[in-house]
């Protein structure tokens, strides 16, 4: 058994002058490689050093590299500060250093592979060698080192692995939406938006608003803040020139800066389905530095949309994605049967095309309800995460592409209209035209209220029923402040 060992130089100096400009990367690596790992000894060195000083929370640079290694007398044993810049320019991509770790890891692999397997020839070739004891012996190794690497937590089954308290405090309650606040959130971090309709509804026109206010062009859609993204990568599958040409509508010379190094088309069909690939997301995410991915639309992403199968393979391709850091929108359409429902009733998901698994598995699910083409629509929030939104109608500008929420029932504005102030009851009526409504259209309006009092916009006053129910018989009123506002 002769020749060199397996390993990949390019890719053990990649990985490493990626970590010398990220500290994200390190943190990454290190769930993948230890220093047994690299090949060479003295990256091996260079990568404790790193880690020891991503434990001083220092960003370890080539000039802050070499100031450790030559305080602990290393830093010839690993090339000099030459070398440390050699190590800088290696990396094609810093985003890629996952990447690079994981042909180190399996080279690291492959090298222990041949180790035994050199071990137990060795073993064979002895006088009186006895199979059960080798036998015995080889299982022992392999024992230990899956020992050793779930105690160094590279491995798969402590990869993605943290404790209880870690979990539960970086949880996303305390983290900004991507679009609404913390009381009522349209879409939230970590978690995907799908936006369900017919066709002609306003999907796109109002998936392209968030898109434009996520790259920092608006502030707002639907009158709820947007925050910003780093890139987005807009699958258009489905009908590009269209998707193309209804994005021009808001587009300016002056965007085209903005534009080319912040936004990524992909047009027509995927390489292949995501529920047969289920990294591509995640490839696609990271091989155009992108931390937003608008899919547009689902049934183009995936082989079937009625398959439970095939949809739970979908929603591993966007959890997987989304664990990655991605934040994910998809467009989609309702049942045709949903297009003979009555006209303002409520949806519920059952009207999304396709398996219930691909709305199990999103975090929020707007619904356009409306007639194609249609300039007044209303959107009503079916799946939340924090805090209904809606239901909202709201009006297209087809010509312009922007969405105005119509104000003459808006809460607030129905409100300040109203000299004796409105129940809880009679907001429901007024928003959904129901001379009776439903006890949880009233809770809706309720809360509604609410949110103007912790606002100052509105005083709550008890209703004769008082006590039990009295909740919903208190009687609300615009401040003077809120009244100035509106008008």
């Amino acid at each position: 058994m002769t020749g060199e060992q397996p390993h990949d130089n390019d890719a053990e100096q990649a990985v490493l002058g990626a970590c010398m400009f990220s500290v994200q990367a390190i943190d990454t690596v290190r769930g993948v490689l230890t220093a047994d790992d690299f090949y060479r000894p003295a990256h091996a060195t260079i990568w404790r050093a790193l880690l020891a000083l991503r434990y001083d929370e220092a960003l370890p640079d080539p000039i802050i590299l070499g100031d450790y290694l030559r305080g602990r007398e290393d830093l010839g044993r690993v090339g000099g500060s030459t070398y440390l810049h050699t190590l800088a320019s290696a990396p094609p991509s810093v985003d890629n250093a996952e990447y690079y770790a994981e042909i180190i890891r399996r080279k690291a692999s492959l090298r222990r592979l041949h180790e035994s397997g050199v071990r137990t020839v060795q073993r064979v070739l002895e006088p009186g060698a006895d199979p059960d004891e080798i036998r015995t012996a080889v299982e022992g190794e392999i024992r230990d080192s899956r020992e050793r690497s779930l105690a160094s937590g590279t491995s798969r089954l402590s990869r993605y692995m943290v404790d209880g308290w870690h979990f539960v405090s970086r949880t996303g309650a305390e983290t900004t939406p991507l679009w609404g606040s913390r009381e009522q959130t349209v879409w939230a971090s970590g978690e995907s938006l799908m936006i369900v309709g017919a066709p002609g509804v306003g999907k796109t026109t109002l998936a392209h608003q968030v898109v434009l206010a996520r790259l920092g062009i608006q502030a707002t859609v639907l009158d709820l803040p947007v925050a910003p993204s780093e890139r987005v990568l807009y699958l258009a599958m489905d009908r590009p020139k269209q998707i193309a040409t209804a994005m021009g509508r808001r587009i300016t010379p002056d965007h085209e800066h903005l534009l080319r190094d912040r936004l990524r088309v992909w047009e027509g069909p995927l390489p292949t389905a995501l529920d047969k690939e289920p990294d591509l997301l995640t490839e696609l995410a990271t091989a155009h530095q992108a931390d937003t991915i608008i899919i547009d639309s689902l049934k183009d992403a995936v082989s079937s949309m009625v398959d439970d199968s095939l949809a739970i393979a979908f929603n591993n391709a966007r959890a997987r994605a989304l664990r990655a850091g991605v934040e994910i929108m998809e467009l989609h359409h309702q049942r045709k049967s949903a297009a003979d429902a009555p006209r303002g009733q409520r949806p519920n998901l059952d009207r999304v095309y396709g398996s219930t698994w691909y709305t199990s598995g999103a975090g929020s699910v707007l619904f356009i309800s409306g007639e194609s083409g249609d300039p007044a629509v209303t959107i009503h929030h079916l799946k939340c995460p924090n805090g209904e939104v809606g239901p909202l109608p709201v009006i297209h500008d087809h010509r312009l592409g922007t969405t105005r929420v119509e104000p003459t029932l808006n809460p607030a504005v129905l409100l300040s209209a109203a000299p004796n102030g409105l129940t809880a009851r009679e907001l429901s009526t007024a928003l959904t035209g129901n001379a009776n409504p439903e006890a949880s259209g009233v809770e809706k309006a309720r809360r509604h209220l609410d949110r103007l009092v912790t606002k100052g916009l509105a005083v709550k006053a008890e209703g004769a029923a008082g006590g039990r129910g009295g909740g919903q018989q208190a009687r609300y009123r615009a401040t003077a402040r809120h009244i100035t506002a509106v008008s």
